[in-house]
This record gives structure tokens, sequence and C-alpha cells, in this order.
């Protein structure tokens, strides 16, 4: 088995309301309080998305309120935010890269392929509707050009294989931004948690299994990329895959973004379970401050020399 530091994750908020779990941070206290407790469990990195109602430009001083004092306890600590699902590319990551110019984000991400990201109605069947969530690659390609240029480093949610290909041809050609790394959405046993009023999701993709993720990793071969697992709509370490994964080489992306369970955890208590799966097979946590130079994030360029 791998001695490789794991890549822990913590994926924090989403889309999911107080009343599918609790816990769930939204406020800008919440969400910097969450973030400091799971840098503190043991967090590699962090990730959050600001509320619908936060203000202009995807809610970028709700992250500039959030981030910085956590920033100024862990200079180099790695966050990032979500992006917007539709629009130009400054409608979708304009917020992204006005925060890499103020020095609080090194991440630019985006879901490289497009799909129907569902509910089920009270019959079982795909409740009808026109929402495709919908990533062009005119889009895909503009985002890693520009972070590519930016120096900054980039993500990629691999939520079908098609979004693996995607991701691999940019490889090949040498577009992909040195520091990326990818996750497999394994939604194929829930679905988004958060994005159905009802509590019934579609479910997506590939489900959680050790067949599923050998399947992604057939695919990725010997490609030169850090990769994680996620359990999309159902809980990463009752479905036996954040075992599987780590034990294949692989990293964990976890979080109440992501959970759905009968129990109800705190981002804490997941990254902490983490931690101890870790312990358990024998590969250390990858600290928050050891994060981006273990990836191979770029050296940072001033934000004016890089448009």
């Amino acid at each position: 088995m791998s001695d490789t530091p794991v890549l822990i994750e913590a994926v924090i908020n989403g889309v999911v309301p107080k009343s599918f779990n609790p816990h769930v941070p939204h406020s800008v206290d919440e969400v910097r309080a969450d973030a400091e407790a799971v840098f503190e469990a043991g967090a590699s990195m962090v990730h959050n998305h600001a509320p619908p109602d936060a203000g202009g430009l995807n809610g970028m001083d709700f992250y500039v309120e959030a981030w910085r004092p956590i920033l100024a306890r862990r200079p180099g600590a790695i966050l990032y935010p979500t992006v917007r699902s539709h629009g130009s590319l400054h409608d979708r990551l304009g917020h992204v890269f006005a925060l890499n110019d103020l020095g609080l984000t090194r991440v630019g991400a985006i879901d490289p392929g497009s799909l129907n990201l569902g509910v089920l109605g009270e019959d079982g069947a795909p409740a009808p509707g026109e929402h495709v969530y919908a990533n062009p690659l005119s889009i895909v390609s503009q985002a890693i050009d520009t972070c590519f240029r930016r120096r900054m480093a980039m993500t990629f949610a691999i939520f079908e294989p098609t979004f693996l290909h995607t991701v691999l041809a940019f490889l090949r050609a040498g577009r992909l931004p040195p520091g990326t790394w990818i996750k497999f959405y394994l939604g194929g046993a829930g679905g988004y948690p958060g994005t159905a009023p009802n509590g019934r999701m579609l479910p997506f993709g590939l489900p959680p299994t050790r067949r599923a993720l050998d399947a992604y990793l057939e695919i990725l071969g010997d490609a030169p990329l850090a990769w994680g697992v996620s359990a999309v709509g159902a809980d990463l370490f009752e479905t036996g895959i954040a075992r599987a994964a780590l034990e294949r080489g692989g990293h964990l992306h976890l979080g109440l973004e992501m959970f759905a369970g009968e129990r109800q955890p705190s981002n804490v208590e997941l990254v902490r379970e983490a931690v101890a799966l870790c312990a358990e097979l024998g590969r250390p946590p990858l600290p928050w401050d050891r994060t981006a130079d273990h990836l191979g994030f770029p050296q940072a360029t001033p934000p004016d020399s890089a448009p």
C-alpha cells in the first residue's frame, strides 16, 4: 500500500440547507469557524459556497470576509470557492480571479462536462425539467487557459467518465496547470444533496463501489494526476469507498456538501473519521501548510502580470 500523504479536502456546505443537517455552516461567521475547525482537525484544504443572497459577483465579499482572518492565521492555506453554473467565463469565474488577485485563493475550478442533475418525482421517475448543468468545451478551455496564464492550480470534479476523458485530453496536450487534481464524484447511490426540495435526488454517474473506482482508474491509467473519491449523496465511510481509495493510493473529498445518510455528523467529525482511517492504513494526512507544495502548485505571479 502507498505511504503517500492523504489529501483531505473538506467541502463544508454546498447548497445543503440546515433542515437537512443543522451543522451545515451558512453565515460568514459559521463558515469561518467551521473552516478553522476542520483545518485544526486535519483537513488539507477547504472548499465552501457563498449563499445565493451573498451579493455581487457571486458573493465575492462573503469569501473575503470569511477567509481573510483564516489566512492571517494560516498563511498559505488552500481555500477555494464554488463557481457559477451558467454564463460567460467572467460570469462563472470572475470572482475566483478577483480572489486570486487579492491573494486569497490559488485554485480555479470548472466542471469539464455537462449533464442532467435532476430530482425524482413522487412516482419515482425523473421529474420533468428543462435545466441542464451545462459546461461547454468553449468555457472549459477558456477556464483552463486562463488559470494556466494566471499560474493557478486547478481541480476538476468527475461526474461521469466523459468528464475524465476530457481532462486527460487537456493533460496530453500540455494544457493543464501544474498542481491539478481531480475527484471522482460517485453519485450513483444518492445524487447531489440539497438540490431536491422533496429530498429525492436523481442519482448520477457511477456508484461508490470498488468496481466503479477501478473503472475510473482504468481510464486514468498512469496519468500523473492526484485523484480522490467523493460519495455524493451517501456516506463516504459506510460505503467503503474511502478505504478502497486509500488502499489504491488516492485521496478523500468529504464534508456536508456531499454527505447523506442516517446520521447527522459535523464537518469536523467527518474529517476526524478520515484522519483515523488514514492512521489505520498507515498513510498520514497531508498537513494544510504542505498541501500546495505537495501537489506542485505553480509559484505565484503578481496579479498585474497575469491577465
